[in-house]
């Protein structure tokens, strides 16, 4: 290529590209990144599909009749044909996936085995109540673990550097009933009274009535979840701030704070974002747990509950309810990852 033409195509590309209009390089990158969420939100269908059909064989797989076990020795045989037309219990296995694959896919979810009513109005609620802790839990845990992870980046091999590691390793190797039963005999027994030990939901009241009770929940999550966010937001921040990019702008003279929250943390979070994915999917299945011991009205302690009584139609609503908070958090991710990327960001 001659000289000329290598200034002429040099023109035209900064032209093509003060003009607004996405280069052939652009345009590629913004067809991969559709392309890849199109395969994640496929592979998130297949996701859901293959959970469907485990829960479905999980619950069918129960040893006895379901029907006879679900309303006792002295259930009378039309009472036992009613309940087993209404579990699909008629038919073969594959016409038995079907029939309830088709009223799962139509939002029809029948009723709750224990109490009659229809299986929407005993989980509607429970999901409510479990949403506002895991947001909670999630809006302070994610900063919080976010600023930590950079400040202790930011003092590498401090005394605060050492302690964050030290203090996150000890908080990840915790499970999270333990640092929650830790946190009733710090904070609620003893000679500290300063929060309710379990949840007393009074009837027709919402359980952010009472904030004092949210909070031993809402923290054995935050302390659950911020560690793993915290290492990984630390190493990330170490190898953006040895980056190329990070050193032109603070040889061009920019303010320490400027490199640090307009070039450094934005190109950590994605990397990190994959992580913070990782632990809110964690969060739904850890909240089970963190419900029980608490006492708290929501998913945990109705999943448990369906599955003493062995109410299978909200055991499988619930189940699918969890695998689909995954499937979501996990395509968010990628979206904030591929955002967060600075070809992706140039590309758009």
């Amino acid at each position: 290529m001659t000289l000329s033409k290598m200034v002429a195509q040099t023109k035209t590309t900064a032209e093509t590209a003060s003009s607004g209009r996405p280069t052939t390089e652009n345009r590629k990158r913004i067809g991969g990144m559709r392309r890849l969420l199109l395969r994640r939100s496929m592979f998130g269908l297949f996701t859901l599909w293959v959970v469907s059909l485990v829960v479905f064989l999980a619950t069918q797989a129960l040893p006895g009749d379901a029907a006879q076990a679900i309303l006792g020795r002295e259930a009378t045989p039309e009472r036992l044909a009613a309940l087993r037309a209404q579990l699909h219990l008629g038919g073969s296995l594959p016409e038995q996936y079907i029939s309830w694959l088709g009223h799962l896919v139509t939002f029809d979810l029948g009723n709750s085995l224990a109490g009659g009513k229809p299986v929407v109005q005993v989980i509607a609620p429970m999901l409510l109540n479990s949403s506002v802790l895991m947001l909670g839990s999630a809006v302070i845990a994610i900063p919080l673990a976010i600023v930590i992870g950079t400040w202790s980046a930011l003092k590498k091999d401090t005394v605060v550097d050492h302690v964050t590691g030290v203090v996150t390793l000890v908080l990840a190797s915790l499970p999270e009933f333990v640092v929650g039963v830790l946190l009733v005999l710090l904070l609620a027994t003893g000679f500290l009274h300063l929060f309710p030990a379990v949840f007393v939901l009074i009837p027709g009241e919402q359980v952010w009535s009472n904030p004092a009770q949210l909070v031993l929940p809402v923290l054995t999550l935050v302390l659950a979840v911020s560690p793993y966010i915290i290492r990984i937001m630390r190493a990330t921040m170490l190898e953006v701030l040895e980056s190329q990019y990070v050193q032109q702008a603070r040889l061009k003279g920019l303010p320490e704070r400027t490199v640090i929250w307009r070039h450094a943390i934005p190109n950590a979070i994605g990397p990190v974002a994959q992580v913070v994915a990782l632990q809110l999917a964690w969060l739904i299945g850890g909240v089970v747990i963190v419900e029980y011991l608490f006492r708290f009205p929501g998913i945990g302690f109705q999943l448990i509950d369906a599955v003493t009584n062995r109410d299978l139609p909200v055991v499988q609503i619930l189940v699918m309810a969890i695998a689909l908070f995954y499937v979501v958090v996990n395509l968010l991710a990628d979206v904030v990852t591929l955002a967060a990327n600075p070809k992706v960001r140039t590309a758009q």
